[in-house]
């Protein structure tokens, strides 16, 4: 399987325009069976890496998706690391913030939940929410107590771009790889994804009314994932766009994207020193007689 994942893989400083980029490419598997083959794959590598990583316990690895309703956020994380030690690896979903929460910054409550050294952290939705649906929903801005003074919608999402870069710089330089896909989901495929789940009654639960009210402001949400994408897409933490209107091709994507970072980051099982190497030892004879 071959998977350039630059093709994803948003520029630093470029300028993006969705309509350029395709919600729907030519599969990377030939058939189901192939594709549970190649995830198996993908997986079994991916658990061999997590246990170095656990085991080394010096970098920490940040996922973070972000998308519109029904792109497959929930399915991706499920499948792709349906091989991961569940000690090794945190997942929180981000929704509307408590009382609590508000009475701090914006990046506070997210702040709270990254990975440990040697862990895993994947945010389901994350602070990048208080520059999209906050953006498109600008009474949600003005709910969130801040100084009337500070409450200049010319200038304070270019603030709020510049405090996540600087967090996400702040991150890199401590040991934590930010990795962030935006699942680029076509309005269509939305449609049917939802009536989907009106007909199951299984996928009920999933579905409400304010799914509905949100999609009446598809182009605005597209705006402002494109001056989002274009403004914190980093060497450091680069933004990947992932064609989501085929979920089991994203899956693929996205698992290559993080096995990537993780050849990078080359983790490996800590090597026992002499004195260790010698207590070891003296720890065999004990049990051996």
């Amino acid at each position: 399987m071959k998977i350039d994942i630059t093709d994803y893989q948003v520029p630093a400083a470029k300028k993006v325009n969705l309509k350029k980029w395709s919600t729907l490419v030519k599969p990377i598997y030939k058939s189901k069976d192939h594709y549970q083959q190649l995830l198996a794959e993908q997986i079994s590598e991916l658990s061999t890496m997590q246990q170095k990583h656990y085991a080394a316990n010096s970098h920490s690895v940040l996922l973070i998706f972000q998308a519109m309703d029904a792109a497959g956020k929930d399915g991706a994380i499920r499948h792709v690391m349906s091989g991961i030690n569940p000690q090794g690896c945190q997942v929180y979903s981000f929704k509307h913030p408590s009382v609590a929460e508000l009475d701090h910054d914006f990046l506070w409550r997210t702040v709270q939940c990254l990975p440990e050294r040697g862990r895993i952290g994947i945010f389901n939705r994350s602070y990048y929410e208080d520059v999209l649906i906050v953006r498109v929903h600008p009474e949600i801005l003005h709910n969130q107590g801040l100084p009337k003074e500070l409450l200049n919608e010319k200038t304070i999402w270019d603030e709020r771009y510049q405090s996540i870069n600087d967090l996400e710089k702040h991150l890199q330089r401590n040991g934590t790889k930010v990795i962030k896909f935006f699942l680029h989901l076509s309005n269509e495929e939305q449609r049917k994804r939802f009536l989907a789940r009106i007909d199951a009654p299984e996928k009920n639960w999933k579905f409400s009314q304010a799914d509905i009210e949100e999609r009446k402001y598809w182009d605005d949400y597209m705006k402002a994932y494109e001056a989002c994408l274009s403004a914190t897409s980093t060497e450091d933490a680069p933004w990947y766009i992932v064609p989501a209107d085929d979920k089991e091709n994203a899956r693929l994507i996205i698992s290559e994207v993080i096995l990537d970072a993780f050849r990078v980051l080359n983790p490996a099982f800590p090597q026992p020193d002499s004195q260790r190497t010698a207590e070891l030892q003296e720890i065999r004879k004990m049990l051996e007689t």
